[in-house]
């Protein structure tokens, strides 16, 4: 109640000095009428000094008087009208500055009521901090905000990849220690948007790796938790990250959902501190390190910071779209036919990507490497040859290109 008096007086003291400046810019005018009055009167005056010095004869002299007094009559009778009107006027000026003062007054209250917090207690410093404690330890649970997510439309998939993503479903059914399988089920659950499976998969796949798991592999986790959350860090998602930043601290995907974490639960400052340390180090055209880049401005903003400026990226690329190699080969352990069309799929995908929008240096390389694990050399020569060109006048980005067609084994 307080805060509403004192914003009520402030409103009205601003209104009653508008009042104030506008009764008295009225009360200082000076109408017009009365400056012509002055100018006549020393005009009349200087008639009888003219007379007096024989400029005019006494019959032009009358004449001007005659046309003087006229003036003074016509001027005087001008400042009597407005003197009349000035009761009106002054009424109507106050009459504008107690509309202006409900405008003020109303305006303020409905702006507050709107865009302000009523009934807000003050938020020192620790009591944040407590509220942000407690946000992280009461906050919901990952299967209550996986239920609070709205039902997305399920893809529309190809019948001839959705049947090949049921057979590897039955074939990881029948094989549960199968690493590779449940690798290459993490991703196709999530390409299809499947993102509870994915996450299931692959926690399978670090359980089966025990201690060998990286960082990687619970941050791939963590994400695909996130994702199947609607963007939000949930207590079990941030456990599988603490395990990521336990094995590499500075692990950047991991450091970018920690971040996350700390901005949802209500520290924008511990938030700011990792992204813009994370920032440093993030290689160009990384999805993690392009998301701090676009979001980092208002954490800063939110976190009291007004002078950050995000470092320049870097000029190299690190994290391209597409098949990795590992990719590939992680696929070794399935059936022929499955494996043949799940890697072709990628690779075409690659392929007309970079026929129709071009692309990195980087990318072609990886789909030399990519045609030459499944066996297709001639298509992967082509495809060099066809990069040789494309960057023949970048000595960097041919050394890239060779460097992957030597891998691969195409090399001259």
């Amino acid at each position: 109640m307080t805060f509403w008096i004192l914003v009520t007086l402030m409103a009205l003291t601003v209104a009653a000095l508008l009042a104030l400046s506008m009764l008295r810019a009225r009360a200082a005018a000076e109408p017009a009428a009365a400056y012509d009055l002055r100018v006549y009167r020393d005009q009349l005056a200087g008639v009888d000094r003219d007379l007096a010095r024989g400029v005019i004869d006494a019959a032009d002299a009358e004449r001007i008087r005659t046309e003087i007094s006229r003036r003074i009559l016509a001027a005087d009778t001008q400042m009597r009208a407005e003197a009349e009107g000035a009761g009106q006027s002054r009424r109507k000026v106050g009459l504008a500055a107690l509309v202006g003062a409900v405008v003020i007054v109303g305006g303020t209250m409905t702006l507050y009521s709107r865009l302000g917090a009523p009934g807000y207690g003050d938020l020192p410093l620790q009591l944040r901090l407590d509220i942000a404690q407690a946000n992280r330890t009461d906050r919901p649970g990952q299967a209550e905000a996986e239920a609070r997510v709205p039902p997305q439309p399920a893809l529309q998939l190809e019948p001839g990849y959705a049947d090949l993503l049921e057979k590897l479903r039955d074939t990881v059914a029948q094989r549960p220690d199968d690493i590779q399988g449940h690798m290459l089920l993490a991703q196709h659950e999530a390409n299809t948007g499947n993102f509870q499976a994915a996450y299931a998969a692959k926690g399978r796949v670090i359980a089966l790796l025990q201690g060998d798991a990286s960082p990687q592999d619970f941050t791939e986790q963590a994400e695909l938790m996130i994702r199947a959350a609607g963007g939000y860090v949930s207590p079990e998602a941030e456990a599988v990250l603490f395990e990521a930043l336990r094995r590499d601290p500075e692990y950047g995907p991991a450091r970018y959902y920690w971040g996350t974490m700390l901005a949802q639960i209500g520290r924008p400052d511990l938030a700011f501190n990792t992204w813009a340390r994370t920032l440093q180090t993030a290689p160009a055209g990384t999805a993690w390190g392009q998301a701090i880049r676009d979001q980092i401005g208002e954490l800063a903003m939110r976190a009291g910071v007004n002078d950050y400026t995000p470092p320049a990226p870097p000029a190299d690329t690190a994290s391209l779209p597409g098949p990795r190699r590992e990719d590939v080969e992680a696929a070794s352990e399935m059936d022929a036919e499955t494996r043949a069309e799940m890697i072709r799929g990628m690779v075409t995908r690659l392929s007309t990507r970079l026929a129709t929008e071009g692309g990195t240096p980087q990318e072609w390389g990886r789909l030399i490497g990519a045609l030459a694990v499944l066996g297709e050399t001639d298509r992967a020569r082509a495809i060099l040859e066809e990069a040789r060109q494309v960057y023949g006048e970048s000595a960097d980005a041919l050394v890239l290109i060779e460097s992957a067609a030597q891998k691969a084994g195409l090399g001259e």
